[in-house]
């Protein structure tokens, strides 16, 4: 029987050759199911770190176990990772049909999943890449790389130009996905519509290191008077406290080491 997807990250620490430290002593364990959410201005480390934990940057050996064991020590099937560089991936751009797209990465082994991604993302069969809207294409994009069923998704800002209606569904999805089925999600983003009640676990991050992290639960309560006093969420208002934090804390930029993302 398969390990529960547990993401689990041991005093991990990565440096890029001629830079300074991308990231530094970084410990959390995420649990099967859950739904964490990265926050962190720019430059804090959290695409670093998404690479590092989804393999596609190669970490210190014993730092990251990925339901229960060394990923890049032994194989391991159903880590997907959802970033800039997919997103950016020029083959969505070519006058090709949308079904065309899905076979092309096993529609036709998914039937039931494919229906319900394209379902869900609003999608019209009848496109053509080259001649939708960018926020159009970026649905096709997602149905193309959660079209496989995942056991943990590390996604990177890959909701940028869904409109809001669009990215509630999407985050709805996901949601779902890790109520009904042994799946993990992480996921970095600066838009916080529509997130209240979404993420099980939340994660700081600031130059590099994790500054905070734990359960929802426990940390946004301590959030509700400044909610009753500005009307906005306590998602919102927390996030907008650790980034004055942040910026307060780092300096002038010109002051400051640069940190990769």
């Amino acid at each position: 029987m398969p390990a529960p997807p547990r993401i689990q990250v041991s005093d991990l620490t990565f440096t890029f050759p001629g830079y300074p430290t991308g990231v530094h002593s970084v410990t959390l364990d995420l649990p099967p199911r859950s739904r964490t959410l990265l926050i962190g201005a720019n430059g804090s480390g959290k695409t670093t770190l998404l690479k590092l934990l989804s393999g596609t940057r190669l970490p210190p050996a014993g730092t990251i176990r990925i339901c229960g064991i060394d990923p890049f020590q032994e194989s391991l099937a159903g880590v997907t990772y959802l970033g800039l560089e997919w997103a950016t991936n020029p083959i969505v751009r070519h006058d090709i049909e949308v079904m065309e797209l899905l076979r092309s990465v096993g529609g036709n082994d998914y039937p039931e999943r494919r229906d319900a991604l394209v379902t869900m993302l609003d999608i019209d069969t009848n496109w053509r890449l080259h001649a939708v809207s960018d926020g159009e294409r970026r649905r096709v994009q997602l149905a193309m790389g959660l079209l496989r069923p995942w056991t943990i998704l590390f996604l990177d800002e890959i909701t940028v130009d869904l409109d809001v209606l669009s990215r509630a569904e999407f985050l709805g999805w996901l949601k779902r996905e890790t109520e009904e089925r042994e799946c993990t999600v992480v996921y970095a983003t600066h838009i916080l519509d529509n997130l209240a009640g979404w993420p099980s676990h939340l994660v700081h991050m600031s130059l590099g290191s994790v500054k905070q992290w734990g359960e929802t639960e426990r940390i946004l309560p301590s959030y509700d008077g400044i909610v009753a006093q500005t009307g906005n969420s306590r998602l919102g208002e927390m996030a907008i406290g650790w980034l004055k934090e942040d910026v307060k804390k780092r300096g002038p930029r010109n002051h400051t080491y640069s940190s990769l993302t």
